[in-house]
C-alpha cells in the first residue's frame, strides 16, 4: 500500500522551505525522510507526531491522518 504525500511535503516546504530543514527538526537525516516521502520506510509513530509539532499543525496530532495517511490512486 502507498501513501501520498502531498499534502505533507506541501506543509513542509510551506514551514521549512526544504526538506532538509525539516528533517534537522524532526531529528532524520535528509536522506530518511526522502525515503519516507517516496514510500520506502514508513513513518513511525514517533515521526509523525514529532512532524505534528514541528509543522504545527492546525490541530496538532489531531491533523496526522489528514498528512499522513491519504492512499495513492493506482490508475
Amino acid at each position: 500500500m502507498e501513501y501520498d504525500y502531498r499534502a505533507l511535503l506541501g506543509k513542509v516546504l510551506e514551514v521549512f522551505g526544504t526538506q532538509a530543514a525539516f528533517a534537522k527538526a524532526i531529528g532524520l537525516s535528509e536522506r530518511s525522510v526522502s525515503l519516507r516521502f517516496n514510500n520506502k520506510v514508513e513513518w513511525d509513530q514517533n515521526d509523525m507526531v514529532r512532524s505534528a509539532e514541528e509543522l504545527a499543525f492546525e490541530n496538532g496530532v489531531n491533523d496526522i491522518p489528514r498528512y499522513f495517511f491519504n492512499l495513492k490512486v493506482q490508475h
